[in-house]
């Protein structure tokens, strides 16, 4: 997967490197030219870096190192909102063309290094052509002018969420590049920047710390930046009339919920658990990895909750709603939580590796239930375990699920990778014991922090810590279209008769 650099160039490095390459163009060959100028000439085509799930998701050629965004809002949610995207990136190959995701918005401009460029729309790539070609190894700013349009047609899932008093992001799994220009892929994990600029009245956060409010005229733009990469499906903004909360979790962790102004006291009481969710969940797998974190409570129904980096974002009724039990929805809250090790700080490599975060965030949930409700872990997989075959017939096996169905493009979020995926690792814990599983879990996160991993790198690091090549015991578990023998429940039988629990999937992302 590509490796982000920390430090992009700084801001008068472009123009440079156009020197460099126009001094190089004078060199070429006539027939090396001939060849850039009929590729050049080639009509725009949208790329992709080749998932299995999403074939046309990312683009090759380059890793992006910083995403500066900024986001103008008029107080209306049926207008679009002004915005700039700005893209450090170095190229991993000599591009004529650059590609990024982009769909549903209008570009005014586009920019490289300072200079107009050409661009075009292929399928959902924005295709960007600068006078000069790139070179391999080189930093690139890509500075793209458009709007970021919050009304999506019937068939078109997420990207922006219109709340009842403004907006927030949903970008998981492919839709990012509905909201802005990007490398939409969790591969390409960048640091963010945001800018957000609202009618006074209104509030503003995104993920990360804040960095400068500057009120003028009517408005107040907020900035907002992250210290650690991530994936842009994991961007969140919002927008309201919102009261931020502060208080202090673990060592110091800066904890701050965003809540609807109105809600506030209903919502104290769940709020104030939080700093202890962390402090269980760094028991269990290390350290919180990021700067910050707290709840985000969108007034929206939105059928999900999702593990926005540092920010995760909940619908405000599962909490003011009386027929959720109070321990369901506190093991919900620990499954964003625990996103934000599995999944954030650890991305998947590509969304075959989904399973790796849903799995994981189940996992923790199911286990918080136990040790704080009496809801045993046992009793939830052996449920999962008789529906573990049916969950394999419709969705594949965890870590090969079957590609999402046509106008389903988060069709992947399905019971397989969620209680499905929690039963392989609860195999595993049957196999090689508690102990080692334990020194398993908190080995993953320590040694793949903010970085990308693979199904591949899981099965590894499960057979060193265990001393012995587990590959062939997983196989089955993740990739079988039959459920394997549940080490130490031989009574454990698949049935479709069994009444499985509802999958996490049925609340948390």
């Amino acid at each position: 997967m590509p490796h982000t650099p920390h430090t992009p160039p700084s801001r008068d490095a472009g123009p440079r490197a156009r020197s460099r390459r126009r001094l190089r163009a004078v060199a070429l060959l006539a027939s090396a030219v001939s060849v850039c100028l009929v590729a050049a000439s080639a009509p725009p085509a949208p790329l992709g870096v080749g998932d299995r799930l999403y074939p046309h998701l990312g683009n090759p050629g380059y890793d992006v190192a910083a995403y500066d965004l900024s986001f103008t809002y008029s107080g209306s949610n049926s207008k679009p909102l002004k915005a700039v995207t700005t893209i450090d990136a170095r190229t991993t190959a000599d591009l004529d063309r650059v590609n990024l995701d982009f769909a549903h918005g209008k570009v005014d401009s586009v920019e490289v290094d300072g200079e107009p460029a050409a661009f075009a729309t292929a399928g959902e790539d924005l295709v960007v052509t600068p006078d000069d070609a790139l070179d391999e190894g080189e930093w690139t700013r890509i500075t793209v002018r458009h709007s970021s349009d919050p009304v999506y047609p019937e068939d078109r899932q997420g990207g922006w969420v219109r709340t009842a008093d403004g907006l927030a992001m949903a970008n998981q799994a492919d839709v990012a590049h509905l909201v802005f220009p990007c490398n939409d892929h969790p591969s390409d994990k960048a640091r963010f920047t945001f800018r957000v600029t609202a009618p006074d009245g209104l509030t503003a956060v995104a993920n990360g710390l804040p960095a400068d409010v500057d009120r003028t005229g009517g408005s107040t733009t907020w900035t907002y930046r992250t210290r650690h990469p991530m994936a842009t499906e994991l961007a969140q903004v919002s927008i309201g009339r919102s009261t931020v909360l502060h208080r202090t979790g673990p060592h110091g962790l800066p904890v701050r919920d965003v809540v609807p102004t109105a809600h506030r006291a209903a919502l104290e009481p769940w709020l104030r658990k939080t700093p202890d969710q962390i402090a269980w969940m760094e028991k269990k797998v290390g350290r919180y990895p990021f700067e910050t974190y707290g709840l985000l409570m969108a007034d929206a129904t939105t059928g999900f909750e999702l593990e926005t980096q540092t920010l995760s974002l909940f619908e405000r009724e599962l909490f003011t709603e009386p027929g959720y039990p109070e321990w369901y929805v506190d093991s919900i809250m620990v499954h964003e939580l625990a996103h934000q090790w599995f999944g954030n700080s650890v991305s998947p490599g590509t969304w075959s590796d989904l399973w790796l975060n849903e799995g994981h965030a189940t996992w923790y949930e199911a286990l918080y239930a136990e040790e704080t409700a009496g809801k045993t872990v046992a009793a939830r997989m052996k449920a999962a375990y008789g529906a573990s075959d049916g969950w394999r017939a419709k969705g594949g096996p965890p870590a090969a699920p079957k590609p999402p169905t046509s106008g389903s493009k988060t069709g992947i979020f399905r019971a397989n990778v969620y209680d499905g995926a929690a039963l392989v690792l609860y195999a595993l814990r049957q196999e090689i014991g508690r102990e080692a599983f334990e020194r398993l879990e908190a080995g993953w996160v320590d040694r793949h922090r903010d970085a990308n991993a693979t199904t591949a790198d899981f099965v590894r690091l499960a057979s060193e810590i265990a001393g012995r090549d587990l590959g062939g015991f997983l196989q089955g578990w993740l990739y079988g279209q039959k459920t394997p023998p549940m080490p130490g429940h031989p009574d454990w039988k698949p049935t479709a008769a069994a009444k499985a629990p509802a999958p996490s999937g049925a609340h948390g992302r």
